[in-house]
């Protein structure tokens, strides 16, 4: 069978990631993904394997996109700015792509080389980030899986509708921030 005008990858995986950040990862299966696109279900697998294949795909495209958004909000910024600028960028793509975000930490084959491969990408900005703070390797990577663990864990609990109270949640993020960059230093000066 050959492949419909018109539909390609891409427009598939955009499709799903929209109804991802729409609906939830959930929302996104081979019979509602050919649903959106007005095709029939068999028609995806002319472009696709499968839902793991496309899951994979989008957790690509996600990661890829926190990284550039990351990079750009960096925009020269230095220091305890750039690590706040990296903080402000990850909180707002998971607030403007929750789906999206989810399928990104959710690769179903997290042994994929490119799933590595742009998840290193984030990795290696944040070191560059840090390196102001002139830690050794092993601890700027520990300091990273922390950084990680700081912002991952408070765009899902801000995702899941954790912060009820009237309270400003950014304010609360930039002093969680503050909090673990203080931290480090103060580890570092020891």
């Amino acid at each position: 069978m050959s492949p419909r005008m018109g539909l390609t990858k891409d427009k598939i995986m955009e499709t799903a990631a929209n109804m991802a950040d729409s609906d939830g990862i959930g929302s996104v299966t081979i019979a509602n993904l050919a649903k959106k696109l007005k095709i029939q279900p068999p028609s995806l697998y002319n472009h696709i394997k499968g839902l793991n294949e496309l899951k994979t795909v989008m957790a690509i495209y996600g990661l890829n996109q926190l990284h550039d958004d990351m990079k750009e909000a960096l925009g020269g910024k230095e220091g305890d700015k750039a690590v706040h600028a990296l903080g402000d960028s990850y909180l707002a793509f998971s607030r403007s792509h929750p789906g999206l975000y989810e399928a990104a930490l959710l690769a179903p084959e997290p042994g994929n080389t490119d799933v590595q491969a742009a998840g290193n990408r984030i990795v290696e900005l944040a070191l560059g980030t840090l390196h102001y703070l002139e830690l050794s390797e092993q601890d700027a990577l520990h300091a990273v899986r922390g950084l990680r663990s700081v912002f991952h864990g408070f765009a899902s609990l801000e995702n899941k509708g954790g912060f009820g109270m009237d309270l400003s949640i950014d304010e609360s993020f930039q002093r969680m921030i503050d909090v673990f960059l203080k931290g480090i230093k103060n580890k570092e000066s020891q």
